[in-house]
C-alpha cells in the first residue's frame, strides 16, 4: 500500500468501529496531512479494544516508515555531560530515541491521552507506538484493578518506537505551592523507573521532565529532584544502568539541566 492508501484504510477501519465520529471525520480534507491528523485523532479517542492482525500490519508499516523519516537517534552515541559519563542531556522528540526504555509521564488511568492530537508527551508516545501500547496498558490496569498511584512504574514494550520498552509513571499534580508529598512523589517516580529498569537489566533510560508542563511542577525544582535522585540511585543501587538521558524539549529546561550538571555544581 502507498501512504495515502494506508491512511484511508486505517481511518476506514477505525470509523467502522466508532461510527459516532463519522460526521466529524467528513470535515477533514482528503489530503495527506489532514488524513494523517484524522488518523491520530481516531487513535487517540479509541478505547482499548481487540486489534485485528490486518489493521496492525498496516498501522505498523505506516508508523515504522514515519519513525525512519523522523530519524532515529542512538542514545549510546550521544555525548555525556562533562561531570558524569553516565548522564546525557538531549533536546528533542523522545519518540526518536533508540534506548532500552523511555519514560512516559502518564496519568493515573495509564491508558494514554484521549484528547485528539494533544501536545502532551503521553499523547506523543502512544501515537508513535501504536494502539498496541494502549491495549497493553489496559491489560496491566485490569489486572491491577485500581488507578495507578503516584510514584510507581510499569513496563511495557515500545512497539513501533525505536526504544525497546516504555516505563510509565504518574507524577504529582501541583495545585498551588509544592508540598513535601509532591517532592517525595516526584523523586519516587525516578527511583521506581530506575529500579524497574535495573530489575529487567536495562542499560539505558531516557527520562522526560516528569510532572512539569500539564502537571505544573516548577521546572527548576523538578530538575533538581531528578538530578539528585538519579545520581543517588546510580551511585548506590545499580550496576546495570550505564546511561541516563535527561530528555528536554524546551530551551528553558535545557539550560536548567546544563547548569545543574556543570562539573563544579552541587545539587542540594
Amino acid at each position: 500500500m502507498q501512504r495515502m492508501e494506508q491512511l484511508q484504510y486505517l481511518n476506514r477501519v477505525l470509523l467502522a468501529e466508532m461510527p459516532q465520529y463519522r460526521e466529524q471525520a467528513e470535515a477533514f480534507p482528503a489530503d495527506d496531512t489532514s488524513q494523517r491528523r484524522l488518523l491520530r485523532s481516531l487513535m487517540n479517542v479509541r478505547p482499548p479494544l481487540p486489534l485485528s492482525p490486518g489493521f496492525l500490519e498496516v498501522q505498523d508499516a505506516l508508523l515504522s516508515a514515519e519513525t525512519r523519516e523522523k530519524g532515529v537517534v542512538a542514545g549510546d552515541a550521544l555525548p555525556p555531560v562533562p561531570s558524569d559519563p553516565r548522564l546525557v542531556i538531549w533536546q528533542g522528540d523522545i519518540t526518536r530515541l533508540e534506548v532500552d526504555a523511555i519514560v512516559n509521564a502518564a496519568n493515573s488511568a495509564l491508558l494514554g491521552c484521549f484528547v485528539p492530537c494533544h501536545g502532551c508527551i503521553d499523547n506523543a508516545i502512544h501515537s508513535a507506538a501504536g494502539l498496541q501500547l494502549r491495549d497493553a496498558c489496559s491489560r496491566l490496569m485490569a489486572a491491577q484493578g485500581r488507578p495507578e498511584p503516584n510514584g510507581r512504574a510499569k513496563l511495557t514494550k515500545g512497539y513501533n518506537l525505536p526504544s525497546r520498552y516504555v516505563l510509565h509513571t504518574v507524577g504529582p499534580i501541583v495545585r498551588g505551592r509544592v508540598t513535601r508529598q509532591d517532592r517525595a512523589d516526584l523523586a519516587a517516580c525516578y527511583r521506581s523507573c530506575l529500579a524497574l529498569a535495573a530489575e529487567h537489566e536495562l542499560q539505558s533510560v531516557a527520562f522526560c521532565c516528569i510532572s512539569t508542563g500539564e502537571f505544573h511542577f516548577p521546572n527548576q525544582e523538578a530538575a533538581e529532584i531528578a538530578v539528585t535522585t538519579v545520581k543517588d540511585f546510580l551511585n548506590t543501587q545499580t550496576t546495570s544502568i550505564r546511561r541516563v538521558i535527561f530528555n528536554v524539549f524546551k530551551d528553558t529546561d535545557k539550560k536548567i539541566y546544563c547548569d545543574l550538571l556543570q562539573p563544579d555544581r552541587t545539587v542540594a
